[in-house]
């Protein structure tokens, strides 16, 4: 693996840049799917790479920008089922 910093060729599997220390991929905390340091989300499930667990080359603020933290969603997606039934003979039933 190439690192993304300083351009050193570094043995397959290794976390960090043997030359400057450099995060070589960063691991997805909902799949585990190693990523490149410099994306922001996964390519496997497209959860969020940056917070806590994605490392510090993800998370260290750049000069002159603030780390206030991100505000919350408006609106959440979720996966639903819906089921409708019609029950033969119900309306005499129910009367």
């Amino acid at each position: 693996m190439i690192c993304s910093n300083c351009g050193t060729e570094n043995e397959a599997g290794r976390k960090f840049c043997g030359e400057c220390a450099s995060p070589l991929a960063a691991l997805c905390p909902t799949c585990g799917t190693p990523n490149p340091p410099t994306v922001k989300f996964c390519g496997e499930c497209a959860a969020a790479l940056t917070g806590a667990a994605a490392g510090p080359a993800l998370t260290a603020p750049r000069p002159g920008v603030s780390a206030a933290p991100a505000p919350a969603p408006l609106a959440e997606r979720r996966l639903v089922s819906i089921l409708f039934a019609d029950l033969v003979g119900f309306t005499p039933f129910a009367e």
